[in-house]
């Protein structure tokens, strides 16, 4: 139980396959699922699955490469894709641009061994789903640090908007205390002016009287 056929392609081009079943037909329906999907000459990456009995074929389709793969349908998606994605990266680190323009099956031979060693990996080894299972969990906590930085982020842009609103609070009082300063020196300042003119001009009025009493401006009377 598990994943039981490999395959790598270039359009229609099979460049390397692996079946862990002797008498299967699981080649014929991968090459009719591979040409079904290359009709038209879409070239758009994509993922797939397709069901054959107690079988699922499980395709992905990126960078050219065609990696499909064939497992008990009980194993479920996440582990057959995980295997098509180990597979494509090894496929496209060893070969590089000879991949472009390689005959069929040129890399058979050699990389039909890394398929049946990656098959049996992913098929019993539980290392393998354990493994996909953390990047899940890294991408989860990854996209929720993310999330907090955006939060930390937009928590300090508040922040400094509370601090250009405090400092303009505090100019304005320290303003408002100045002109209320200046205010009161000015309205102390009229009072002052007032109470010397009203002086003044007591005394005018008590000199003018007596004056008129004194019978003259130098007091000579009085």
């Amino acid at each position: 139980m598990g994943v039981l056929y490999g395959m790598v392609a270039r359009g229609q081009v099979v460049l390397a396959e692996f079946s862990s079943i002797m008498e299967s037909n699981a080649s014929v329906i991968a090459k009719q699922i591979l040409e079904k999907t290359n009709e038209g000459n879409n070239n758009n990456d994509s993922n797939a699955s397709y069901s054959h009995d107690r079988y699922v074929f499980h395709l992905k389709r990126t960078d050219g490469l065609t990696i499909i793969c064939m497992a008990n349908e009980v194993l479920g998606r996440r582990i057959p894709f995980a295997f098509l994605e180990d597979i494509h990266n090894r496929f496209v680190r060893t070969y590089g641009r000879a991949i472009l323009s390689a005959p069929a099956y040129a890399m058979n031979e050699e990389f039909s061994r890394v398929l049946s060693q990656q098959m049996d990996y992913y098929s019993s080894d539980p290392n393998a789903d354990r493994l996909n299972r953390l990047k899940g969990e890294m991408t989860q906590v990854r996209t929720v640090m993310i999330d907090n930085i955006e939060k930390v982020l937009e928590r300090g842009n508040r922040l400094e908007l509370l601090v250009d609103k405090t400092t303009a609070m505090n100019r304005n009082s320290i303003r408002f205390k100045s002109h209320s300063r200046r205010f009161q020196n000015n309205i102390w300042w009229r009072n002052v002016r007032l109470t010397s003119t009203l002086i003044i001009i007591l005394i005018l009025i008590i000199y003018i009287t007596l004056a008129f009493i004194c019978h003259g401006p130098l007091l000579t009377s009085c």
